[in-house]
């Protein structure tokens, strides 16, 4: 492994089944290079607020996922951020077998068990309902989206400096071919000149 790490800044929400892939995706990066992820959380209800394009049942989705979020920058706030990645694998571990669409009252149940899990304090789940934790949160994610403007969506990747929205990954690469993809993904976004890459997705994103 490489003697020097490569410092990578991931900005996620927690229910953005995109911003998995993309984290499951550096840890398998991360079993065969030095990185060191430091987990910071963005808003897709802040990205979405102001767009005048966005279909109804999305923005009535993404207005109904705002929790998540709120909790995940409390334990950052209250705990620290690298429990912040602890809280984040619990809830997605628990979120993210399937493709679905939560309702309020299973995130509250998958925060609960998460927080249980990790010993954190239970009274971080009432940040669901609260605006507690909405200016940590706005700060956090303004520091995200500055780094590649606000035509974006999560997650937010920032690798040695160099920051892009994605990887938009519909599976998790596993094995070599995760370190290959991380090699071409830095590669890629350090060139001064790349704007996009993109094609439709066909099928629901695949978490195994």
């Amino acid at each position: 492994m490489d003697a020097t790490p490569d410092v990578v800044d991931f900005w996620f929400d927690p229910v953005c089944p995109y911003s998995w892939t993309a984290s499951r995706w550096l840890q398998e990066v991360a079993q065969r290079r030095q990185l060191c992820v430091r987990h910071h959380v963005m808003s897709l209800y802040l990205l979405n607020r102001d767009r005048r394009d966005i279909a109804a049942e999305y923005r009535r989705s993404v207005e109904g996922s705002r929790g998540p979020a709120k909790v995940a920058t409390g334990v950052a706030v209250t705990c620290g951020t690298e429990l912040l990645a602890d809280f984040y694998t619990a809830f997605g571990e628990r979120v993210f077998d399937v493709w679905r669409r939560p309702t309020a009252a299973e995130y509250h149940e998958v925060i609960r068990a998460a927080l249980d899990e990790l010993g954190l304090p239970a009274g971080l789940e009432d940040a669901m309902e609260s605006d507690d934790y909405d200016a940590p949160l706005r700060l956090s994610h303004d520091a995200g989206v500055g780094l590649v403007g606000a035509e974006v969506g999560t997650p937010i990747t920032s690798i040695g400096g160099v920051a892009f929205f994605g990887p938009v990954l519909n599976g998790i690469p596993r094995g070599a071919q995760a370190a290959e993809v991380f090699e071409g993904a830095r590669l890629l976004a350090g060139h001064p000149q790349f704007y996009e890459l993109k094609r439709t997705r066909s099928q629901p994103p695949v978490f195994t």
